[in-house]
């Protein structure tokens, strides 16, 4: 983590300022997260530098897929992103690492998340942090690789 940089839960009320990372508004899934949110259902944690959202990775639970959701016993991560001039200084991987270990606090033993398949860099970090591929799948937005990891 940078000197200046700090990774914290966010709540609804600040949920529109990821757009400073993201474009919330192309988004077709952005209303579905602000529900999981409201819900308790998505827990979002923004990394910050200076107060600046530089980047995101959600914890969520309120999905009815057993390749990313087990109650108590795996838990999904979602939206690993950092602004774009701010990638490849390892902030994805204190994200990744802060996320892991949240969901270890939080009673987890096994993390899952999908990923496409052209997003290289997101996969090398996945699987340098012990993330293994399960199945390459294929949905309306493209192909990408369900991805699992046991702690």
């Amino acid at each position: 983590m940078l000197d200046t940089s700090v990774i914290e839960q966010i709540k609804i009320d600040d949920y529109d300022k990821c757009s400073n990372i993201w474009n919330m508004k192309k988004c077709p899934f952005t209303d579905e997260f602000r529900e999981q949110i409201k819900e308790g259902n998505r827990l979002v944690y923004i990394y910050k530098i200076d107060g600046e959202f530089i980047g995101e990775g959600d914890l969520v639970t309120g999905i009815n897929d057993s390749d990313y959701f087990i109650p108590g016993k795996r838990i999904y991560f979602s939206r690993l992103i950092v602004k774009k001039e701010f990638r490849n200084h390892g902030i994805g991987s204190d994200i990744l690492d802060y996320l892991i270990e949240t969901a270890k606090q939080l009673g987890y033993n096994e993390a899952a998340l999908g990923v496409d398949i052209v997003n290289n860099s997101a996969i090398h970090i996945y699987q340098k942090k012990g993330f293994k591929c399960i199945a390459e799948c294929d949905d309306d937005y493209g192909k990408f690789y369900k991805m699992l990891k046991t702690f």
